[in-house]
């Protein structure tokens, strides 16, 4: 029989456009409790699980394992919100780690050493959804359009999450942009930095498009990290749009991208306002170097293309294949 079937007992746990993209490729996803128990689960690619479900509730996960087990369906879960699991208990994960109660742990970043979780580690980053962020229905017309310098309402911006009031979280991130708002004022250089929260998509590619210079910086999910490590989705998604990303440096931007080729990044507030003053003044340039990121992104960084590295990675698993994917 053909494993074509994602089980999920909770919630699929994959980000809507990749479960779009499973189901292009012939995944069904099936809830499990639909099923009785002690039917056959033979048809099953894998059952996938959110990351935390394991820590907080490990005696019935060890009994969903050992049902899929019988029929070699292997556990799964996608970690998009490492490295904050590290804020956990130690020895749940330790616990987690050594039981490897997953089969397949998927992440975004490989930023913990120390541990792996499973016997196949998947490094699955996230990735532009383009049928929601795109330049539009002409995407030639809509990149010329961005190489008229005039055509631009801020020289940079950025949106995302803001409230440090609501979320300690956001704190640093609201300190760096309020420190770097007043070193561009003083050079006379238009900024917005603003809360996302309330903007729809295409509230998003307006303001994009609205920017020389669209910026990242920070995650949510690094709080008390020791370095920025995964790439979040505005990452792909701002140069899926046709959109300068200008980033922060982040340890797998050389996984996934070239820098100085397809890639633009800054270290630390002073060379933020350095980097943004070098684009500014280096606008042909900056719009090369968002065209071949937006090319790059188009051809390896969507949902498809992860869709495919997952599916790639199961069908590995039956046929044995262990290890670290990357």
């Amino acid at each position: 029989m053909q494993r074509n079937v994602i089980y999920h007992p909770h919630g699929r746990g994959f980000h809507p456009a990749l479960e779009r993209e499973l189901e292009r490729r012939g995944v069904r996803f099936r809830k499990l409790d639909d099923i009785p128990d002690g039917a056959p689960l033979s048809d099953g690619l894998a059952c996938s699980i959110w990351f935390y479900q394991p820590l907080r509730h490990p005696l019935s996960t060890w009994t969903l394992k050992r049902r899929l087990a019988r029929d070699g369906v292997p556990l799964v879960a996608w970690n998009r919100d490492a490295p904050h699991y590290l804020n956990r208990s130690s020895r749940r994960l330790d616990l987690l780690d050594r039981a490897r109660i997953l089969d397949v742990y998927a992440t975004h970043t490989l930023v913990d050493t120390k541990r792996s979780f499973a016997d196949l580690v998947l490094y699955l980053p996230n990735a532009a959804d383009v049928e929601r962020y795109n330049p539009g229905p002409d995407a030639t017309a809509a990149l010329a359009r961005l190489r008229q310098p005039d055509g631009y309402r801020w020289d940079v911006t950025f949106f995302g999450g803001m409230n440090g009031k609501r979320y300690k979280e956001d704190r640093q991130r609201q300190e760096f942009f309020a420190a770097l708002g007043a070193k561009l004022d003083a050079r006379g250089i238009t900024h917005h930095f603003r809360e996302a929260e309330g903007m729809t998509v295409e509230d998003q590619i307006a303001f994009i498009h609205a920017s020389r210079i669209n910026l990242n910086f920070g995650a949510r999910c690094e709080y008390g990290a020791a370095v920025a490590s995964g790439l979040p989705e505005r990452c792909y998604g701002i140069p899926a749009c046709g959109g300068f990303l200008l980033c922060d440096r982040r340890l797998h931007a050389r996984d996934d991208f070239a820098v100085g080729d397809n890639w633009a990044e800054f270290d630390g507030l002073d060379d933020c306002v350095a980097q943004i003053e070098y684009w500014l003044a280096h606008f042909d340039a900056a719009r090369d170097l968002a065209e071949r990121c937006h090319r790059h992104v188009m051809a390896r960084h969507t949902y498809a293309h992860r869709a495919a590295t997952l599916h790639d990675a199961l069908l590995r698993w039956h046929r044995g294949e262990r290890g670290l994917c990357k």
